[in-house]
């Protein structure tokens, strides 16, 4: 049974048998209780001797856990500090159970030897004692320990749409197919995400199919046209692919024919006009021609 909160009533009536601590003049000594941390300390019995008389009372609040207490013994000195005669440790067992107790306790000294003993009656009241524990057991009982709480039930699942509910679409709201968007134009024309056709052609096109925009690929290129006849060639010199049909090599155009002249001479004719046969100061060719002959 607990005992927090019960009060012990301690009585000390004397000591008997003190150990003598003075050698010329009868000692004065006074007794010292000591619970937890409370202190209580009794009157000093001038010239007490080894047999002081005290008889005092006093009353202790008792804390669950700690049952005993302990017992000091002191003689008082005027000039100098008290002097220790001895202690003794004071068990509640038996006062906790029969509700009193008159016994007499032991006393030792820090060597452990005897330093008399000293007297107390104490007592508890064990009807209010039993009255706490019936109170606890009547409050216990009615407040019953509750059950374990079981898991609250899942909830029941919707029912599924009926097939004539789900294949019916649901009316799509009016209000944003009544009411226009009202957004502001933006002041900057739209970026687009991607560059837009240059508005020149991106390869030379011919003159008769122009368009505004890059195609891929790319039209053919027309062949090179020679410049008409008369004209001397063009400088920087075309590259040798672009000209068709080719140029004989610093030939002149158009291309004369080989070894001959132009216009041709019949064979055996002298050039026109031709030279006086006597005024000619070389003789005559072995065979007709031109002078001087042209290499074959």
């Amino acid at each position: 049974m607990s005992i927090h909160g019960l009060i012990l009533e301690v009585r000390v009536t004397g000591c008997r048998k003190l150990r003598d601590t003075e050698f010329f003049t009868r000692q004065d000594p006074y007794v010292v209780v000591e619970y937890a941390t409370t202190k209580l300390r009794t009157r000093t019995c001038t010239d007490g001797g080894r047999n002081p008389t005290f008889d005092e009372k006093f009353h202790i609040p008792l804390i669950e856990g700690l049952r005993e207490l302990n017992v000091i013994v002191w003689n008082s000195n005027t000039l100098t500090h008290d002097d220790f005669i001895g202690s003794g440790r004071v068990y509640l067992h038996k006062v906790l159970t029969n509700g009193y107790d008159d016994s007499s306790w032991p006393l030792q000294t820090r060597h452990m030897r005897s330093a008399g003993e000293v007297k107390l009656i104490m007592h508890v009241d064990v009807s209010a004692m039993k009255n706490k524990m019936g109170r606890s057991v009547a409050a216990s009982s009615a407040h019953p320990v509750p059950a374990l709480s079981m898991p609250a039930p899942s909830p029941t699942p919707a029912p599924a749409p009926s097939p004539a509910s789900a294949a019916t679409p649901a009316p799509a709201p009016a209000l944003a197919s009544a009411i226009p968007y009202t957004g502001v134009s933006p002041s900057y024309p739209p970026v687009s995400a991607y560059p837009g056709a240059t508005a020149y052609p991106a390869y030379p096109t011919s003159s008769h199919a122009p368009y505004t925009t890059a195609e891929y690929p790319p039209p053919p290129q027309q062949p090179y046209q020679p410049p008409p006849a008369g004209y001397p060639p063009s400088y920087p010199p075309q590259p040798y692919e672009q000209s068709y049909p080719p140029q004989p090599y610093e030939g002149s155009y158009p291309p004369q024919p080989y070894e001959r002249s132009y216009p041709p001479q019949p064979y055996g004719q002298q050039p026109y006009p031709p030279p006086p046969a006597a005024e000619s100061p070389y003789p005559p060719a072995p065979y007709p021609g031109t002078y001087p002959p042209r290499p074959y």
